[in-house]
């Protein structure tokens, strides 16, 4: 029964040692480190602000509820509705997607996908390094590619931010091969600098990730208190055995 149950762990963790570097490995391209912190709210603040302005024109999050994430992100319903809520949905509603669904497959052959789970399924490090790693490619329907995740069916939603990349290209492994892709380069600037681009991006993932599992923060506020709570009962059952043991020699 041990040796059953030893070959069912090994082989689950083959498979999400598999899954992990194949992501890791789409597109040819190493993953950043996003370093993304659940407990800056100042950064989810920003990150739920650019979701909404950028991303939420194509991508819904039903999952989460607007209220829920007032309350976790310490906005007022006020704050929510007027500067998060641009579809009209009540602010007990999940976060749906602006862009009518006729018009989704007209431009992109299909209804972009919800991303509640995003974070859970691909990793912040992955939505971090996907949001870098556009460039101009005008061999695509849309103009554009993603070094990442090659032939992606979006355009760069933050490109005003980030200017125009373009991609640095090496040589092809063979005849009649597309070269690969070694490198970016911003040719045009955006709005922004390369480093408050960074922190932008930074801000979009923590968001993500918190959309993707919001009790986390409720988690991590209780974890303070549990290890607080097993340290005082620690305390006082080390008080208990020197009572009850004091008497025996």
């Amino acid at each position: 029964m041990t040796e059953r149950w030893m070959v069912r762990l090994a082989l689950a963790a083959a498979l999400m040692l598999g899954s992990t570097l194949a992501m890791a490995a789409e597109g040819g391209s190493k993953l950043l480190q996003a370093g993304n912190d659940l407990g800056d709210r100042a950064s989810l603040q920003r990150g739920a602000q650019l979701y909404m302005n950028y991303c939420s024109g194509c991508h819904a999050l039903k999952y989460l509820r607007y209220s829920r994430m007032g309350e976790d992100l310490g906005l007022s319903e006020e704050e929510v509705m007027n500067n998060l809520n641009f579809t009209g949905s009540a602010i007990g509603d999940p976060v749906p997607v602006a862009m009518p669904k006729e018009q989704a497959e007209k431009w992109f052959g299909k209804m972009p996908p919800d991303l509640s789970l995003i974070s859970r399924v691909r990793g912040s490090d992955w939505i971090y390094t996907y949001l870098k790693s556009f460039y101009l490619d005008s061999s695509r329907p849309l103009g554009w590619n993603n070094a990442l995740f090659a032939n992606a069916s979006m355009p760069n939603p933050l490109w005003e931010m980030q200017g125009l990349q373009h991609a640095v290209h090496g040589k092809a492994e063979a005849p009649g091969m597309d070269p690969p892709v070694t490198g970016l380069r911003i040719e045009s600037p955006g709005s922004v600098d390369a480093a408050q681009y960074d922190q932008a991006v930074r801000d979009i993932t923590n968001f993500l990730e918190y959309a993707g599992e919001p009790a986390a923060l409720k988690r991590q506020q209780l974890g303070v208190w549990v290890i607080l709570f097993l340290a005082l009962l620690t305390f006082l059952v080390y008080l208990l055995k020197k009572e009850y043991w004091k008497d025996v020699h």
